[in-house]
C-alpha cells in the first residue's frame, strides 16, 4: 500500500494535470488556475501555494455566487468564501483489478443525459453535470427500460483515467452491478493503456471495502472541499 506519494505525480493534483493534458481542450484558464466549464464538472486547480490573487481569479471564472469544488485541497479559501462541503476522502488506485467487460452493461451518451441526471439525484454518487458524460466512456445497465446503474470516467491525468459517477438504483442493490461496472470501465481504461484510480469519502467505508475488494488500494488521503464565491467579490481585471 503507498502511504508516501511521490512528488510531482500526476494524481497530487488530478484536476490540473488532466486540464493541461488530456483534458485541455475543456480548460478555462485565468493566471495560474485552471477550472473545467461549469456544465461539465465544478472541478477547479489552484496551485499549490494560492495566494489572494489566484482566489481573485478563480472568482473571475466563476463569477459571484458560483460554486467551485477543490480535490487536491491545501490551503482554505479566504475568510469571506462560504464553505458549502468539506470532508475527508482517500484516493484508490488499480493494484490489481480483473477488469473485463460487462455483458448487460450499454454505453451511455448525450441522449442518455436526463436518464442519467436522474439516476444521479436517486443515488447522489457525487459531482455529475449535464455535460460530464463528455469527460470519457459512461456505462449502464436498464432493467424494463429504465437505467438502473451506470459508472463512467471524469478526470483523465496523464496516464490515468479517474472512475466516477458509480451508481446504483436501491431497487438493484446487492446484484453485484456497481462493481461490474466499475470492472467494466476499468477494461475499457486498460485497453487504451492507461490505469484506473478513484475517489471516495473516506466515511463512506462500505464503497472503499468494495473498491478494495475488486483491487484497488489506498495511494493517499485527499480533502474534499467546495465552497461559494461571495455575491460581492470584486473581479479585477487583467
Amino acid at each position: 500500500m503507498t502511504t508516501h506519494p511521490e512528488p510531482g505525480h500526476p494524481l497530487d493534483d488530478p484536476v490540473g494535470s488532466a486540464l493541461r493534458g488530456p483534458h485541455a481542450h475543456f480548460a478555462e484558464g485565468r493566471g495560474r488556475v485552471l477550472r473545467y466549464p461549469a456544465a461539465v464538472a465544478p472541478w477547479v486547480a489552484l496551485p499549490p501555494d494560492p495566494g489572494p490573487a489566484d482566489w481573485a481569479d478563480v472568482a473571475a471564472l466563476t463569477g459571484p455566487g458560483g460554486g467551485v469544488t477543490i480535490t487536491a485541497f491545501r490551503e482554505p479559501p479566504p475568510a469571506d468564501w462560504e464553505i458549502t462541503f468539506h470532508a475527508p476522502g482517500v484516493q484508490l488506485v488499480d493494484a490489481g483489478v480483473a477488469a473485463e467487460p460487462l455483458p448487460e452493461a450499454v454505453r451511455l451518451g448525450p441522449a442518455d443525459v436526463p436518464e442519467m441526471l436522474d439516476l444521479v439525484a436517486r443515488t447522489r454518487p457525487g459531482p455529475f453535470e449535464p455535460r460530464t458524460v463528455e469527460l470519457g466512456t459512461y456505462l449502464g445497465v436498464r432493467r424494463d427500460g429504465v437505467l438502473v446503474a451506470m459508472a463512467g470516467e471524469r478526470m483523465r491525468p496523464p496516464g490515468w483515467s479517474e472512475i466516477s459517477a458509480v451508481c446504483t438504483d436501491a431497487s438493484v442493490r446487492g446484484q453485484g452491478l456497481g462493481g461490474g461496472l466499475v470492472r467494466a470501465v476499468a477494461h475499457e481504461i486498460r485497453q487504451r493503456g492507461e490505469i484506473p484510480f478513484l475517489h471516495a469519502a473516506a466515511a463512506n467505508t462500505g464503497a472503499v471495502r468494495l473498491y478494495e475488494s475488486l483491487g484497488f488500494e489506498l495511494r493517499r488521503g485527499v480533502e474534499f472541499l467546495a465552497a461559494l464565491v461571495p455575491a460581492g467579490v470584486p473581479v479585477a481585471a487583467r
